[in-house]
């Protein structure tokens, strides 16, 4: 085979293993205490909750396709087999691994839709409260790849009737009031309908880039194709640019929007736990895609 095919080749196998491989998912923890992150998603990761000392780091690798949410548990009390409970975003499991159980709000959410040989869609929401600050950085990968989060303390601007007893989490105004208005939910189940409220507001100022309410699509779903991505639990200001101001699309290009639109405001879903977003192609199925593509053009070459 001549270098130009081996190439090509070599190019196109790098391709197949990082579209069946995913992404490596790193969690690192700069808080001045311990945090136990919470994993919800499809397929299961390794683990579904651990415990993350101050200073430390922990990384997964998700597949192509994978969906879920990630997100940071504090105050929690786990005596030595396991079983205990937490004082914020609690998945009520009784135990450190959640299990398949999802936060308990109000709770800062990281969420992830890995794209099949095509974009990753990724956001931090304030939709279900807010418990601790959050970021997500991007390493490698091509597009915006732009980091998005909420850096601020918001238990300190919390609205007394949003704050949890002790101060330790901001309800949303939809926990809070379960009213159709806050919730986007019946007559109100549109972005036309659901506007922003006041309480949104306070979130959306203090953390630009991330969800505020269940329809805060543009300025806050990011995407980018064959990345790694770190989520940082209490980053410094000085570290990240997460919460500062953007203008236009998430991604700068439009594409954000227009994929929202054709799916069905899929990003809108995950953020209030109903997602139902369909991956064009499972890892099977991008694999045998790349494999007819090499096969077809070392035919080309051939001729």
């Amino acid at each position: 085979m001549d270098p130009f095919s081996t190439t090509i080749l070599t190019l196109l196998v790098l391709s197949i293993s990082r579209g069946v491989s995913g992404a490596k998912f790193t969690f690192t923890n700069k808080c001045d205490y311990t945090v136990w992150p919470g994993i919800l998603g499809t397929p299961s990761l390794d683990s579904t909750g651990f415990e993350l000392t101050k200073g430390s780091t922990r990384s997964f690798q998700a597949p192509t396709g994978w969906s879920g949410r990630f997100w940071g548990r504090t105050g929690c009390n786990f005596d030595g087999s396991g079983q205990g409970s937490c004082s914020t975003a609690d998945c009520g499991s009784g135990q450190i691994e959640c299990n398949g159980a999802g936060a308990t709000p109000p709770a800062t959410l990281a969420e992830f839709t890995l794209g099949s040989g095509s974009q990753d869609f990724y956001d931090v929401s304030l939709v279900d409260g807010y418990n601790l600050p959050m970021v997500v950085e991007v390493s490698g990968g091509s597009g915006k790849c732009a980091s998005t989060g909420c850096i601020e303390d918001l238990n300190r601007k919390c609205p007394s009737e949003l704050k949890v007893e002790g101060g330790g989490a901001c309800r949303s105004a939809c926990e809070a009031f379960r009213t159709p208005e806050y919730c986007c939910k019946g007559d109100f189940n549109s972005p036309a309908a659901c506007a922003p409220s006041v309480y949104s507001q306070i979130f959306k100022s203090a953390c630009p880039k991330s969800y505020s309410y269940a329809y805060d699509d543009t300025t806050s779903t990011f995407t980018c194709t064959n990345a790694d991505y770190t989520v940082i639990f209490c980053p410094s200001p000085s570290s990240s640019k997460a919460s500062s101001k953007s203008t236009g699309t998430a991604d700068g290009s439009g594409s954000v929007e227009e994929a929202i639109l054709a799916n069905g405001s899929w990003m809108a879903n995950l953020a209030t736990g109903d997602s139902t977003r369909r991956h064009p192609l499972d890892g099977v199925q991008f694999f045998a895609a790349i494999v007819a593509a090499v096969s077809l053009t070392l035919s080309f070459m051939q001729l």
